[in-house]
This record gives C-alpha cells, sequence and structure tokens, in this order.
C-alpha cells in the first residue's frame, strides 16, 4: 500500500460500516476507489462479483475498470462490475423487463426520440408544440424526483404545470406501448421496481455486498434513493464525493445528498482528502479563500507540496476582442519561449458562445486548438439511421424507429399512407410494424402500398432471423448492403466525398456492435443487448471521445473542465452576469456559480490567469462590464493585476508591437 497518504490509506482499509470520503480537487480519489476494490477482494474475502463501483460517465468507468485491473491478479476481478448508474440500472431493467411489463429488446430513447415523441403528442392533443423543451424539463424533473404521471397531475399548480402533467401522461402510455424507455427511466424504473417488490430487492442486496459511488456530490433523488436500496441494512459502502464541486443543480444534482448520509447513516465514518497532488500552493490559496464564502457542514482546505508557485494574473482588457488577442498571444509567446506544446494550454469560459471569438483569434496566428462538445458521433444522420434500423430489429414496437426509416432509403410509402396505416394500428391497438403485416389493412389501404409495406416488414423478419441463426454482425453487415444505403447517401450528399465520409460512420457503426459482442466476459450478450448498450454509451458521451494528448490548446466550458487538469488555464470573461452568470444572480443561486469557479481555477497546475472586458458588445450595443464578484473575493496579496492603469492608447498600440517583433526575432533565431 506505498505511496498513499495516511488519509488515503484509512479511506482504503476502513471497512467497519459506512464511509464518505470527502476528496477535495486534486487529491487522488481514484486511486482511493481502485484500491479499496482491490483491498475489498484480496484481503476481506469478497468476492469481485459481489461488488459494484458507480461512477457517472463511461469515461470515468473506463478508467476506473482499467487501473483496477492493473492491481489485480490473474481472474480474481472475475465479474466486478464498475459502471454508470445508467448502465446498472439498465442491467436491473433487463434482468427484471418481465416484472416492469416490457418485452424482452425493449428500445431507449434518446433526445432527439424524446422531443419527436412530444412534438407529436402536443400537436395531437394541442394543436401546436410550443414549449415543447419546457415541458421535456419538466418532465425529466418529475422523473429525477420520482414522481409518476398521476402524481405530477395532482400536484400541478399552474396552467403550465398542468399541460406538462397531462403530455407527460401520455408521453409515458406512449413509451410503454413502444416498448421503450428513456434515459431517466433507466434510474426511476429499478427504484420503483425495489419498492414495490421487496423480493426482487433482496435479491439484488444479496448479489451487491459492497458499493463504491463516486463523484457523489453529483447524484440526484433517485440515485441517492437507488443507493439506499442496495445497500439495504448491511450499510457496507464508500461514497467519494466533493461538495465544493457540485457544478450539476440544473440537472437535479444535489449536493445536500452529502449531509442526508450523516441524518441517514448516524454512524457514517467521514474521511477527508486535502492533500492536493496537483497544484501550487497559490493556487490552492486562491481556491480555498474564495470557497470559504460558500456555507459549509464540512470544513476542509487544500494544500499541497508543489511549492508556492506564481502569482494569479488578472487582465483588465478594454473589449472583447482585445481579451481573445491578449489570451492567444500570451499563448503563442509561452510557446515560442519554452517550447511548451500547445495542448499544455487551456482556455475555459461559462458559456459556449465565448469560444466563437476566441477561435477566430486562434486560427489568425496559427495556433492548433480542440474544442469541446462538438458534434456527437451518434447525432449524425447516417448513424441515427441505421440504429433506427438496429431498434426496429430488436424491437418491432418502437414506432419512433419505424417511421424514422420506412422512407430511407425511398420505398414510396408516402405521409398519407403512413397516417392511414397509423389510424389502422391505433384503432387495432397494434404497433406500426405489426400493423403493415395484417391482412386487414388491404380495406383501408390501395393493395399497391400494402404490399410496400409487407415486403418491408418480410425482409426485417428475414433479417432479424439471420441475426438470431447466424453471425450477426453478417446479418447486419448484409441488411445495409441490401439496403443499398451508399447510393442513397451519394444521392443526397453534397459530394463524393461526403457521402464516403458518412459511408465510413455506418461501417464504423456496425463494427462497434461486434467489438460490444466481443467484449462481453461471459459470452452471454445477444445482439439486442449489444445494440441496447450502445445507445446508452452514446448518450453519456454525448461528445464523441476525441484522440486524448492531441496536439492543441484545449477550449471548453467550465462545467466540461471537471475532473482535467493543465499546467496553463486562463479563464476568460470572469464579469459580472458571465461568471457569476445572470440568472443565477436574479435567482440568487450564486454558490453554485462559485463552485463552478472554484473547479475552473483548480484545473490550474502552475499557472493561472483570469482576464475580464471593460466593454463588451451585446445585441449590437457598447456596455460596461463590471469585474466578477469572485475576483475581489480572492485573497488581494496573490493576485498580479494588470491592464488597470489608463495608459495612452499610442504607448500600448507600441507595447503590443514590440512584443510582436520579439515573437518574431524569436522565429527567426
Amino acid at each position: 500500500m506505498s505511496r498513499l497518504n495516511p488519509r488515503q490509506q484509512e479511506a482504503v482499509t476502513y471497512v467497519g460500516g459506512p464511509l464518505l470520503v470527502l476528496a477535495g480537487a486534486g487529491s487522488g480519489k481514484t486511486s482511493v476507489i481502485t484500491r479499496k476494490i482491490a483491498y475489498l477482494i484480496q484481503q476481506c474475502g469478497i468476492q469481485a462479483r459481489h461488488i459494484v463501483a458507480m461512477t457517472f460517465t463511461n469515461k470515468a468507468a473506463r478508467e476506473m475498470k482499467e487501473r483496477v485491473g492493473s492491481l489485480l491478479r490473474g481472474a480474481e476481478g472475475k465479474g466486478l462490475t464498475v459502471s454508470t448508474f445508467h448502465n446498472l440500472g439498465l442491467n436491473i431493467i433487463r434482468k427484471e423487463h418481465a416484472r416492469l411489463g416490457y418485452k424482452p429488446g425493449f428500445s431507449i430513447f434518446d433526445e432527439g426520440d424524446i422531443k419527436a415523441l412530444l412534438t407529436d403528442i402536443m400537436q395531437k392533443e394541442y394543436a401546436g408544440d410550443d414549449g415543447v423543451d419546457e415541458i421535456k424539463n419538466y418532465i425529466g424533473t418529475w422523473k429525477n424526483d420520482l414522481i409518476l404521471p398521476q402524481e405530477a397531475l395532482d400536484k400541478a399548480r399552474t396552467p403550465k404545470e398542468q399541460t406538462a402533467a397531462v403530455v407527460y401522461l401520455h408521453y409515458q402510455r406512449t413509451l410503454k406501448a413502444y416498448n421503450a424507455v428513456d434515459f431517466d427511466d433507466l434510474i426511476l424504473l429499478p427504484v420503483k421496481l425495489f419498492q414495490e417488490h421487496p423480493d426482487l430487492l433482496e435479491k439484488w442486496q444479496n448479489r451487491i455486498r459492497y458499493l463504491l459511488v463516486d463523484e457523489y456530490q453529483d447524484t440526484n433523488a433517485s440515485q441517492y434513493l437507488l443507493v439506499k436500496l442496495l445497500v439495504g441494512m448491511r450499510n457496507q459502502f464508500t461514497v467519494v464525493g466533493d461538495d465544493d464541486q457540485s457544478i450539476y443543480a440544473w440537472r437535479g444534482a444535489r449536493p445536500e445528498n452529502l449531509m442526508q448520509l450523516k441524518e441517514d447513516y448516524p454512524s457514517l465514518k467521514v474521511v477527508m482528502l486535502e492533500q492536493n497532488y496537483r497544484s501550487t500552493s497559490r493556487i490552492l490559496k486562491c481556491a480555498n479563500v474564495l470557497i470559504a464564502n460558500n456555507p459549509h457542514v464540512f470544513d476542509k482546505q487544500l494544500w499541497s507540496e508543489m511549492g508556492h508557485g506564481d502569482e494569479i494574473r488578472v487582465i483588465r482588457c478594454r473589449n472583447e476582442e482585445t481579451e481573445a488577442e491578449r489570451v492567444a498571444m500570451e499563448i503563442l509567446t509561452l510557446h515560442l519561449k519554452t517550447g511548451r506544446p500547445y495542448s499544455d494550454f487551456a482556455i475555459l469560459y461559462r458559456g459556449n458562445y465565448q469560444s466563437r471569438l476566441m477561435e477566430l483569434k486562434l486560427q489568425h496566428h496559427q495556433i492548433p486548438y480542440r474544442l469541446s462538445g462538438g458534434t456527437s458521433f451518434f447525432a449524425r444522420q447516417e448513424v441515427k439511421d441505421l440504429m433506427s434500423y438496429f431498434r426496429l430489429l430488436v424491437n418491432p414496437d418502437d414506432d419512433n424507429a419505424f417511421l424514422r426509416v420506412i422512407n430511407v432509403p425511398r420505398r414510396e410509402i408516402g405521409s398519407a399512407t403512413l397516417e392511414k396505416l397509423s389510424h389502422y394500428a391505433g384503432e387495432r391497438n397494434l404497433s406500426l410494424y405489426e400493423a403493415a403485416g395484417e391482412l386487414g389493412l388491404a380495406q383501408h389501404l390501395d393493395s399497391r402500398y400494402c404490399e410496400r409495406l409487407a415486403r418491408f416488414t418480410r425482409w426485417m423478419d428475414g433479417v432479424r432471423q439471420q441475426c438470431a441463426q447466424h453471425d450477426p454482425i453478417a446479418a447486419l453487415r448484409s441488411m445495409v448492403m441490401d439496403l443499398d444505403y451508399e447510393n442513397w447517401l451519394r444521392q443526397n450528399a453534397s459530394s463524393d466525398k461526403v457521402a464516403e465520409v458518412r459511408m465510413g460512420n455506418v461501417w464504423f457503426l456496425v463494427e462497434a456492435l461486434k467489438n460490444t459482442l466481443e467484449k462481453d466476459e461471459d459470452g452471454e450478450m445477444t445482439i439486442e443487448e449489444a445494440i441496447g448498450k450502445l445507445v446508452l454509451r452514446d448518450m453519456l458521451e454525448r461528445q464523441q471521445e476525441e484522440e486524448e494528448g492531441a496536439e492543441g490548446v484545449q477550449m471548453l466550458t467550465l462545467h466540461a473542465s471537471k475532473g482535467l487538469e493543465f499546467p496553463h488555464v486562463f479563464i476568460i470573461g470572469v464579469e459580472e452576469e458571465i461568471l457569476p452568470h445572470r440568472s443565477s444572480i436574479e435567482a440568487d443561486t450564486i454558490e453554485e456559480e462559485r463552485r463552478l469557479a472554484y473547479v475552473g481555477i483548480t484545473r490550474a497546475r502552475q499557472n493561472l490567469v483570469m482576464t475580464f472586458a471593460a466593454k463588451r458588445k451585446q445585441y449590437g450595443e457598447i456596455i460596461d462590464c463590471t469585474p466578477s464578484r469572485f475576483l475581489a473575493e480572492l485573497p488581494q496579496d496573490d493576485l498580479a493585476w494588470e491592464g488597470q492603469e489608463d495608459a495612452p492608447v499610442e504607448a500600448k498600440a507600441a507595447r503590443g508591437k514590440n512584443a510582436l517583433a520579439d515573437i518574431r526575432a524569436m522565429l527567426k533565431r
């Protein structure tokens, strides 16, 4: 157990009851979780199959699994579960689908599917789809708080809430009819199942003898309850979290869940990890002083042995244009002077809109950069098409998938035909797919269209049979060839090159399914399960993982920066109404914004620069900006302010020219 400090050691070896590890930024919490899993298996005799570790992203789960793997010998880790909350929920639903009233190959609806379904319901019920996003948020919040449609209806106070509750009722019924669940159901359904069926809860409690949860401050109400139900009376668990890094209230996260633990488990032991292995003392002092302005149940002070470090620079810029220019020049100069790779630099901001001007400046100076949060692989047209085919294969009741693919490629089945089919299916209480193969449809539809629909379902049935009887991946490959999808892409793409790239994505998707099947340790995974896993993976990894460590300045929002670290960090737009955000000033939720600033500061290992503009253009007007209150809350002795003196414009211009001349001279050497 070398290399662990005394506090970490204590957290790893304590198994006498419930444990909360309050792990400050950069304090080595992943080491604690991974070492603890190895300790439980090797020293406490708990078999790996009885241990479950949960986290929030696939990336974190993958890293954790790899690190545990390197600590274990041979088959010690067989059956260990390291997964996201939603993956665990999916596995529970899959095993208990019958009790929940679902058929085996249920679909998981993504953002696009949910929106399409809600729009459809609202157009039918309210002859318009105004406020779909708002209603979607209402439903998500209700599900996170374990409120079912009828209860939402009873509790609705305003007309808006009543509308949302009625739509929620229709939405849940339709989802069930489609044999589908949405992302929030993956936690809600297991919780409701366990609450209503004590026998199933007992079965799962016996399966899970020890539970570990990472990023506990990000859990919402339903996730908290799922953990509470699974640990039952045994109380054998370790949760790791940091109340100062809870920045997802808008997603339902409740930092008070950390406090709740103390009430629910009076024997809770708390271990503080305060030694930071990332940043200089000065950066940590700034973070500590800032976050001390928030109320705390647990007080912790980060410290490090990384040396005192440079002052934190705060730069006032004339406007947003000069701010972006200044940051770009700082990075270019440092890169040229010290030879530091561009990937050592990160630019963090409160909102995505702030990145546009910064991008232009970096491009202008030919500085390579990587922007996090681009288009998800799964959001691409061709990938959505193919996923819909896969979904329809495993779940013929999925009307959403049916409607997406029935005319891709074109089969000359128009909207009038689909309307009649939909009407017939509704009357007979069938899915569109089932209705399309029924003989009775001929009384409502011209025989030509009946034949086209029947041909489609016969063909899909054939592919399904091939999947079941032979190599499913080969069956899917031949399905893509049968579709002549490549030709369809060529007809609809702006160039052959674009069509080629898009077709590459299609084959990449089939390959991803093949890998998912091959990675299954027990060899029991069906093609349905592999497709379900892929849909879920997409939702959790909305932005496609880019090449790790590729050369380029990292540009990302403060929210997206959590869990990352960089030698040089620039936080731009540190102004009132940006950070803290205007909406949080109005709603008086400044504490969450302060935590966001704290997360930004603690990303920096060696140097931290904060910038703000004196004026900004907003809706065509030039407005005066106020520096963020957070700057005033920092220890002033540790800050170096620049740009405060109003030097004559000529002097500033001359200074700028000299800086450029220096850089050119360096390049010529």
